[in-house]
């Protein structure tokens, strides 16, 4: 994509009212624009970072045999009245022009569990793994950090349905081992650990996983000697010793939500009398699990964890370009230069944003190359032609390389 040609530009200044480092960097770069509190418009750049988390997350829940599915985010009263979760405050209420009640769905439960009612009779139609990614709208009091807490984001929720706690037992840990994949690969993985938290009314524990950041509302006490975090309920019940190794050693760290999984069990087959035949022939619960993880909390998650003074620091599989081409000074040659390279390299399959602007001084496009935080920066001057070299430089490393022209696409075969 050329850079002339995109319509938002980046900004000196994020507004006023904004504090987490991910909103005022995303803003300032030009990836979200805002349109009140806790809703977000996804720009071009925003939104190819967007696709790519979603397409990482897509892989992980394939890997483990889920089947992708999309509900209804308009829900009837009478599937929330089943479950006597109507009256959350939580959720959005409408009332239509026929005295209808309908919701805004701040999670799926009421819809999925009986839909899957429709499919599954007999234990040759169990275990089931789906899994969505669409919109969520939830009421929140407290609307603040930027893409960390919204009134509208984007979640993938995946659910699974078992014959007996064992199959659960074994499918939840799997969901485990991917979700750690999902966060490795996005450059946050060292920094989000796996948490202890309350089932609630659904089983003894539940599992978050927290993410490290300033600006986190959640508070996880971590055990130096285990790597366990345990979240401030839980930490209460055991008297602020790690459940795991027993140690006091623990720290305190301001964190963010970025996933979360939970045992269901029946808490919602029995509202829904979803049942199924074993092979002995009796009727059985169907057992639920739950897994979430909030894309649109994820990526402003990723830029809190990866960022610098000059902005934000994408990693090869989150960024909306694998390079970002630069031509400076706007002489006939290095502009028929930089063009050529463009074309050649995009021809080879190289998904490059062109910085083509001629009306922009090289301190201004230096600055924005490393405010946007595409991975590899590729500069096309007067001085890297007489040596027929273009300059190579890593966003997360001050080393620069000459690379020959004619050796250029070999070489980013290796690095992207």
């Amino acid at each position: 994509m050329r850079q002339s040609q995109l319509f938002t530009k980046t900004i000196r200044k994020a507004p006023r009212d904004e504090k987490s480092i991910n909103s005022r960097l995303l803003i300032k770069a030009g990836f979200i624009n805002k349109l009140m509190a806790g809703a977000y418009s996804y720009l071009p750049l925003g939104f190819r970072v967007l696709k790519r988390i979603e397409n990482i997350i897509r892989e992980e829940m394939n890997g483990i045999l889920g089947q992708e599915i999309l509900l209804p985010a308009l829900h009837p009263r009478s599937s929330w009245e089943v479950t006597r979760r109507w009256k959350e405050q939580i959720m959005f209420k409408l009332k239509t022009r026929g005295k209808k009640d309908y919701g805004l769905g701040w999670t799926h439960e009421e819809i999925i569990t009986p839909l899957v009612k429709t499919f599954v009779q007999s234990y040759k139609d169990l275990p089931v793994y789906v899994y969505q990614i669409q919109d969520k709208f939830r009421d929140e009091l407290r609307v603040k950090s930027g893409l960390l807490r919204g009134v509208e984001f984007i979640m993938k929720d995946l659910y699974s349905f078992h014959q007996d706690e064992k199959d659960l037992d074994r499918y939840y840990e799997k969901v485990k081992g991917a979700y750690s994949r999902i966060f490795k690969r996005c450059k946050i993985g060292r920094q989000t650990f796996l948490t202890l938290a309350s089932g609630g009314s659904f089983s003894k524990y539940s599992h978050e996983f927290q993410t490290i950041t300033p600006y986190g509302e959640d508070l996880i006490y971590l055990c130096k000697k285990c790597k366990l975090a345990v979240n401030k309920e839980i930490i209460k019940e055991q008297k602020y010793k790690c459940p795991k190794c027993k140690s006091k050693k623990l720290e305190t760290k301001k964190t963010v939500e970025v996933g979360n999984i939970f045992k269901l069990k029946d808490r919602f087959s029995k509202a829904f009398n979803l049942k199924f035949k074993d092979r002995n022939g009796k009727e059985k619960m169907v057992l639920m699990g739950s897994y979430g993880i909030g894309l649109s909390r994820l990526l402003g998650a990723i830029v809190e964890v990866n960022h610098d003074k000059k902005g934000i620091i994408w990693s090869e599989e989150t960024t909306p370009f694998q390079a970002h081409l630069i031509c400076l000074k706007d002489s006939l040659k290095t502009r028929k230069t930089a063009e050529k390279l463009y074309q050649d390299l995009s021809k080879k399959g190289f998904d490059l944003l062109y910085d083509d602007r001629k009306d922009k001084s090289p301190g201004k496009k230096f600055a924005d190359c490393d405010l946007i935080g595409i991975p590899i920066r590729l500069v096309v001057s007067e001085k890297t032609l007489k040596k027929n070299s273009i300059e190579v430089k890593k966003r997360r490393e001050d080393k620069i390389k000459l690379i020959k022209i004619t050796d250029l696409s070999k070489f980013l075969k290796k690095i992207v």
